[in-house]
């Protein structure tokens, strides 16, 4: 029997020549059904005997040679090209950008460069082939958009029949990485805005307890995060970036007073410092988690990946800002460097205190962002259990996960060791392994591994590099945390 390309395969007992005569049964084929119904509003008793198509076709499929996906997606509040590169530069900047002149002191000024620029590129082509993945998977499967999770499962579930045992694993540990990632870096965000205002008022103001910030923080954040819609978050994005913006501003005038000679500070360090480096680089860069719903949110998403594209633009921005900061922050403090390059401005100047408040209101901002992405898939798995009341449980359930945030915040307010940690674990996975597997699953039959098989050496050098950033994630995550027990 012909193969149907571009295509969803029938449902039905199928001969694969090219595997000896196997037969391929239904069971995964049953399951794309599953996806799309749901991701097209059709029921799937609906699908029973019915010979209709599941999607509309329209005039542009014969044009594009098959089934266009972006042409089916259905997005009530579509954001613009600019308002996807705002939130993808506010989903990249976080917190870890004041921590690269650490990062570069245990790397060196050129090994850091070198280093920074390599694994930037290297999380860039991941979320490329993420992103291109998911686009065939859609056009196989004639569904208009996948999330970070479905391309996991449906990848597998369409995959060379080996490997479909392993979709539902794969989905489960996307979900469970994403949320534990980004409901962590939530709480970490709440620790570290209350920090920094506790230090500008320690200085002006009274001495207090750090956990009373965070509580008087408490009804903002519930606030903020009552906006449903992502295009509505564009504005505070916008906000925070112009904060961050004026904060690197003002940070690299005090960097550049008086600047050291570049023979000051080692080119390369001792070998044994790198891996805190690397930890330190790739939980900074790595904003994998953001991606899959940006692009999903997109009027126009062809115009995410590509050359140039919105993903290009934004994280050649990212690691130039991570790069400038780490280097001459480095540069500037030396063996002084802090954990937060805003620790080393002065305490006795209002401009200098005020940096601390900027940055702190954009870190605050950027939360949202965070959370929308592990509320959505909270939401998803749970939502069919409120179908009395949906809109009045989201509410809810939105404001208890806020809550809950904040009180692991206050029960643990130096958790930001142990959050490392996590995030090394998670985002090694995410970011790095987890797309190259995706990638090779996708194309193993087609188009295949290519010549040589060098699209299986490709992806097995970046699951071998993502390895390595999650033992040394974990690794510089465990000296930071034995470190911050002893004290």
């Amino acid at each position: 029997m012909r193969r149907y390309r571009g295509s969803m395969r029938p449902i039905i007992t199928e001969l694969d020549n090219n595997k000896r005569g196997s037969i391929r049964t239904d069971v995964a084929d049953l399951v794309m059904v599953k996806y799309k119904c749901s991701s097209n509003g059709v029921p799937i008793t609906q699908t029973n005997g019915s010979t209709l198509p599941l999607v509309p076709g329209s005039s542009k499929d014969a044009e594009f040679g098959g089934y266009n996906p972006f042409d089916h997606r259905t997005v009530q509040y579509p954001t613009t090209d600019m308002e996807t590169f705002i939130h993808l530069l506010k989903g990249s900047l976080g917190s870890g950008i004041l921590a690269m002149p650490l990062a570069f002191m245990n790397a060196g000024l050129i090994f850091g460069l070198i280093a920074t620029a390599t694994i930037g590129f290297v999380c860039t082509y991941c979320v490329h082939i993420l992103v291109k993945s998911s686009h065939k998977l859609c056009r196989r499967m004639q569904v208009p958009a996948l999330g970070f999770a479905d391309v996991a499962e449906v990848a597998f579930l369409a995959g060379p029949p080996a490997f479909q045992k392993f979709s539902g694993l794969f989905r489960g540990l996307v979900n469970t990485f994403l949320t534990i990632d980004l409901l962590g870096c939530c709480c970490v965000y709440i620790v570290f805005v209350a920090k920094n205002i506790k230090q500008v008022m320690d200085e002006y103001v009274l001495d207090i307890n750090v956990r009373w910030y965070m509580l008087m923080m408490l009804p903002l954040v519930i606030a903020m995060n009552l906006i449903r819609n992502l295009k509505y978050l564009a504005p505070l994005s916008m906000v925070a970036n112009f904060l961050v913006g004026t904060c690197m501003t003002i940070t690299f005038w005090y960097v550049f007073q008086d600047l050291p000679p570049m023979k000051s500070a080692p080119f390369i360090t001792d070998w044994h410092k790198w891996p805190l480096f690397f930890g330190t680089a790739i939980f900074a860069l790595e904003g994998i988690g953001v991606v899959m719903p940006l692009e999903n949110n997109m009027k126009t998403p062809q115009h995410f990946i590509g050359c140039p594209s919105v993903l290009n633009i934004g994280m050649a921005i990212v690691v130039l800002l991570y790069s400038t900061v780490g280097m001459f922050g480095f540069l500037k403090y030396g063996d002084k460097t802090e954990g937060s390059i805003t620790l080393n401005l002065p305490k006795d100047e209002l401009l200098a205190q005020s940096v601390k408040v900027m940055i702190a209101v954009a870190i605050f901002l950027t939360y949202s962002l965070q959370f929308y992405v592990p509320f959505e898939i909270i939401w998803k798995g749970s939502k069919h259990r409120f179908t009395s009341h949906p809109v009045l449980f989201e509410y809810l359930l939105r404001v208890l996960l806020v809550v809950g945030t904040v009180l692991v915040a206050i029960a643990c307010p130096n958790l930001g060791p142990v959050i490392s940690l996590v995030g090394a674990l998670c985002l090694s996975f995410l970011g790095l392994i987890l797309p190259s597997c995706i990638d090779l699953v996708t194309c193993w039959e087609e188009p295949g591994l290519g010549r040589g098989y060098w699209r299986l050496w490709k992806n097995m050098v970046i699951i071998m590099f993502g390895i390595l950033g999650l033992v040394t994630g974990v690794y510089s995550s465990m000296l930071d945390i034995i470190v911050t027990f002893n004290q």
